[in-house]
């Protein structure tokens, strides 16, 4: 029985318990809509943190803030409602917008193939953390940079029995890179060190599974580029930079009257609020090099922008193991019913839920991740590193398990498990480790003879 049947009886077994109180049993059914629905992935931070960029950049539309909670996915036609009613999308200056009005949440349907596997949900300054960690599956918390107020605030979201036994569902992004990098050429390389340097931080190991720098307007104004867009850009970098840098040392001097190719000050103006300063110096210099039509630019923007870095972390840490995230909300949702409405029968669904997350061996995988970044569980050389590897901590497919960067036959595939498992079997029973060594390895190894079974 996989872990996702087991969530399910559970959930079974509480709608009948609470079969008599409509309240329980709409909550109870709702998560069990969930299994049915793409990863929730919701996107909180500080204020003017970037959160709607960055939304905006994933979905690849501009979308004007509607400052509630806002929930995208993937549909046939452009559509918004608030609770039973539609709501009209307008056009503005090229930009959606929603009038949500004084609506605690507005619901948008657009046709994204980046929503077709997840729902995102863009939240508003100052919502409270219980709030975003229990209505989404996985979250990308935003900052510029790490403050305490920020490892408060995902130390808090870690606070909760079943959070504690299954704590892997944050990615942290330092939004506004280019900022952070002082809009230098190569900020977003300083950028990128910066967010390496955090990911080896105590502090920050435990509350987060990757962190990600990532110039949000860049990235948004690489996904929703327009050809008149690219023909400015173009002009501008057909000049010498010698005749073009000094304009580009701020916004002001670049929409002066002073400038040295027939371009409006409202197109100049237009590139500025776009794409920024510096996205403006950055895409220039990309079509000297080279990158000179509109596909290759927007290919490019998006790689530097930390864009495509932030995709294939959400796809590793929240697609491929999506089941396991939803199961983790389901506990979270059961246990609310339980902590509410207390009745005969719920001490045996609170022993389910805790059976469950102590045996399950997804939860096992989570918490060995967890210990392992956080330096509780320590393995000697390479083996931390490894044992990472296999647990899922770089992806939950058996090639990125074992670190195969080829095509390999299911042969080659079943000798290097076989190989494997045969390695850390040996380590589990090492007399030399302590106890909490040999747990480690005891995971591993579990998690090696999973993908013996997935590979028949």
């Amino acid at each position: 029985m996989t872990l996702a049947d087991e969530v399910w009886a559970l959930l079974e077994e509480a709608l009948a318990v609470y079969r008599d109180s409509p309240r329980a049993v709409a909550w109870l059914r709702g998560h069990q809509a969930r299994f049915a629905e793409p990863v929730r992935v919701a996107v909180a931070g500080a204020p003017r943190a970037g959160k709607s960029t960055v939304a905006n950049a994933l979905i690849g539309e501009e979308f004007v803030p509607t400052g509630t909670f806002t929930w995208y996915r993937d549909g046939g036609r452009p559509r918004a409602s608030v609770g039973p009613h539609e709501v009209p999308i307008a056009r503005r200056d090229g930009r959606a917008f929603v009038d949500a009005g004084e609506a605690d949440r507005v619901d948008v349907e657009w046709p994204s193939r980046s929503l077709r596997e997840l729902t995102l949900i863009d939240t508003p300054a100052g919502a409270p953390v219980e709030q975003v960690y229990g209505e989404a599956d996985a979250v990308l918390y935003l900052t510029r940079h790490v403050h305490s107020t920020d490892l408060r605030y995902l130390r808090t979201a870690h606070d909760h029995p079943v959070a504690r036994a299954a704590p892997v569902n944050t990615v942290l992004v330092l939004a506004r890179a280019d900022e952070i990098g002082g809009g230098r050429i190569d900020a977003l390389s300083s950028a990128k060190q910066i967010a390496r340097r955090y990911r080896r931080e105590a502090q920050v190991k435990p509350l987060c599974q990757n962190v990600i720098a990532v110039a949000g307007l860049l990235a948004v104004a690489a996904r929703t580029l327009r050809p008149d867009e690219f023909a400015a850009l173009a002009s501008l970098a057909s000049l010498a930079r010698t005749e073009l840098d000094d304009h580009l040392l701020s916004a002001d001097r670049f929409v002066g009257e002073d400038f040295p190719v027939r371009l409006d000050p409202a197109v100049r103006r237009g590139l500025v609020d776009r794409f920024g300063i510096f996205g403006v110096r950055l895409t220039t210099t990309l079509i000297r090099q080279g990158f000179d039509t509109q596909v290759r630019l927007t290919g490019q923007l998006v790689q530097r922008s930390g864009l495509g870095e932030l995709r294939e972390s959400i796809g590793a840490y929240f697609g491929e193991r999506q089941d396991v995230l939803k199961s983790r909300s389901a506990l979270l949702g059961l246990d609310v019913v339980l902590r509410n409405e207390p009745r005969p029968g719920s001490a045996g669904l609170a022993a389910g839920v805790e059976r469950v997350l102590a045996s399950a061996h997804d939860f096992r995988e989570l918490r060995l991740l967890a210990a392992l970044q956080s330096g509780r569980a320590t393995l000697p050389g390479e083996l931390a590193g490894e044992a990472t590897r296999l647990v899922g901590g770089l992806g939950t497919t058996v090639p990125a398990r074992l670190g195969v960067e080829y095509q390999p036959t299911d042969a080659e595939l079943r000798q290097e498990v076989l190989e494997t498992v045969g390695r850390w079997r040996e380590q589990a029973a090492n007399p030399a480790y302590d106890q909490t060594q040999r747990r480690a390895a005891a995971v591993v190894v579990r998690s090696c003879e999973a993908m013996l079974v997935g590979l028949g």
